[in-house]
């Protein structure tokens, strides 16, 4: 009997002793960024969209074309490419991946999904002068490449 109580009294003192030990010890800081991301250019163009034609097409890369998703179609940009698009007049900003070819008509410097558009507040005026920040480039394409001015 005296054994069974030593053994429970230990078993106790050591899930206290642990309990202590792991709310003293603190996990390291978690490095946070300090803002968004800085761009590697910034430029303004004109911007449309594209929808329900195209939805469910293949883009440029591939993939199959969803109005819904925060895509985009640009002449020169890599594809993969990450680029935020900001409307100056709504001051609404959202981060894309280009991962098509477009627009085909000139003057106009990016086409976006329909949901990019909607949030971006254009959806019903179809055009918009956004200004167009390159965020990240994809490795393999890195060397060299630049947006077109």
């Amino acid at each position: 009997m005296r054994s069974k109580l030593f053994i429970i009294w230990a078993g106790f003192r050591g899930l206290l002793l642990t309990l202590v030990i792991v709310t003293a010890v603190e996990a390291p800081a978690v490095v946070l960024p300090a803002g968004p991301a800085k761009p590697l250019k910034v430029w303004m163009g004109l911007s449309s969209w594209y929808g329900e034609k195209f939805h469910g097409r293949l883009t440029a890369n591939g993939e199959i074309y969803d109005m819904f998703a925060p895509t985009a179609a640009h002449p020169t940009l890599p594809l993969g490419s990450l680029v935020r698009l900001v409307n100056p007049k709504t001051g609404r900003s959202r981060l894309v991946r280009i991962n098509d070819r477009g627009p085909v008509i000139d003057g106009r410097e990016i086409d976006v999904s329909y949901e990019v558009a909607r949030s971006l507040g254009f959806e019903e005026q179809g055009l918009a002068r956004l200004r167009i920040e390159l965020l990240e480039v994809p490795k393999s394409h890195w060397h060299g490449t630049q947006a077109k001015d």
